[in-house]
């Protein structure tokens, strides 16, 4: 299987069902009144975090996550139904960009994080009966779905992180200790992509992530470099396994400055984490006067061997204890978008492109736009009396607008016209309306 761990991600939640235009017709009953129901709210679009996975490979092969639209609304006061959410289950250790910026970090089982919400329903014409109007002919279409661009990046959520030079055998103490079975063999870069592996030692469980070995210059990319090295961000502690032969004739002394090197350079947090220097291979000859000379410089160095398993439940000892210091997971401060800040936008802008074409611009005039039913004059006449009434007419005006000019507001496209309010014409067909929002 492999192992994908940033994936470009389109998400598109329910547009709303529209609402109905109806009255009420019964024998003996004249005037029956107006009896159309509102659409449904559209779907939803969640994502969440599900400890069974380990890779972002499902949406790798399908980025375009589209929920469900609304039920379009029916006489006799029928609303239509809601549309159906799509929940979208990722590896816990998510991270979820917009534009740049962090937005939501799954990093427990089960958190849930809406994408995308769905648009709102038309209202029939029965929510727009009043007083002075107890006959509308007027309904509204579906709003539209929100409809987003989201890059995720998976940092693997493990308590122990395992680091060294290739051939280190961190794969093998992995396979020893946990129920995972990575691939060993005797040459380097045999793991390609991080194994995690649950280890229970003393009733105590915890996730070993195995990661693929590091070399000098992996923070500047070199071998597997950065593709790994930030899923030992989330790690709670570190296991340096160091090999007593070395890695391509390197002095293992010196291995253990550049792996510690590596980690300052990607990360200088990394720095500061907690971690547990181990000599395997102690079965080896060689390994003895490795580990003398390794102690005189680094103090609690232990030493084992994955191959006969001495060593191994001393070690496992002592990470259920450093663990134990550490509960929870590590999550570095990052920059994310404040919930608890709610940002007022403008409520719309005018751009003037020349040649006569302007575009106006904002979340309400657009979603408008959208829900405007171009067949039904009454529709028009209110749509011009809401951009009247917040200001459109005059920073049209003030941006240039003349009679005839073109004004663009998402996919709906008007003739902007002086004729006073009372006169008003749609016309069918082209998808082009001509329309007059200027003073009576």
């Amino acid at each position: 299987m492999n192992f994908i761990d940033k994936v470009k991600v389109y998400v598109a939640a329910g547009d709303g069902g529209d609402g109905c235009l109806s009255f009420k017709h019964e024998k003996y009953m004249e005037w029956g009144g107006p009896n159309g129901g509102d659409g449904g709210r559209g779907g939803d679009v969640w994502f969440v975090a599900a400890s069974r996975l380990t890779t972002l490979m499902d949406l790798h092969f399908r980025p375009h996550v589209t929920a469900g639209r609304g039920g379009h609304g029916k006489g006799s006061h029928k609303h239509g139904h809601k549309g159906d959410d799509v929940e979208i289950p990722v590896p816990v250790g998510t991270l979820i960009y917009r534009d740049g910026m962090l937005v939501a970090d799954l990093h427990k089982d089960g958190q849930r994080w809406r994408a995308g919400e769905g648009g709102r329903g038309g209202r029939g014409n029965w929510s727009f009966k009043t007083r002075l109007n107890n006959a509308p002919r007027l309904a509204e279409k579906g709003g539209p779905g929100e409809k987003i661009t989201l890059d995720m990046e998976l940092k693997l959520l493990a308590d122990v992180g395992l680091v060294g030079y290739p051939n280190a055998g961190k794969s093998s103490f992995v396979s020893r200790v946990s129920n995972a079975r990575p691939k060993i063999a005797n040459y380097p870069f045999t793991t390609l992509s991080p194994n995690l592996g649950v280890a229970y030692h003393k009733h105590v469980s915890f996730v070993l992530a195995d990661l693929p070995g590091l070399i000098e210059g992996a923070a500047d990319g070199k071998g597997l470099g950065v593709k790994f090295l930030k899923h030992t961000e989330r790690c709670r502690l570190l296991i340096h396994l160091i090999d007593p032969a070395g890695y391509m004739g390197e002095d293992p002394e010196a291995g253990i400055q550049t792996i510690e090197k590596e980690l300052k350079k990607f990360s200088p947090k990394l720095a500061t984490k907690q971690k547990l220097l181990v000599l395997n291979k102690t079965d080896l000859p060689e390994s003895a006067e490795v580990l003398k000379k390794l102690k005189k410089k680094h103090k609690g160095i232990m030493a084992i061997s994955v191959a006969t398993g001495d060593g191994v439940d001393a070690l496992l000892d002592k990470v259920i204890a450093e663990l134990a210091k550490h509960d929870g997971p590590i999550h570095f401060a990052e920059k994310t978008v404040d919930d608890s800040i709610h940002k007022v936008e403008q409520g719309f802008t005018v751009e003037n492109q020349g040649g006569g074409s302007f575009i106006l611009r904002g979340k309400f005039v657009e979603r408008a736009s959208a829900m405007l039913d171009v067949s039904l004059p009454e529709a028009i006449n209110r749509y011009q009396h809401t951009l009247k009434r917040i200001g459109v007419d005059r920073a049209l005006k003030k941006a240039g607008v003349q009679n005839g000019d073109r004004v663009r507001c998402g996919e709906f496209e008007f003739e902007w016209s002086n004729a006073p309010l009372k006169r008003i014409t749609a016309k069918r067909g082209d998808g082009r309306t001509r329309i007059g929002i200027g003073k009576k």
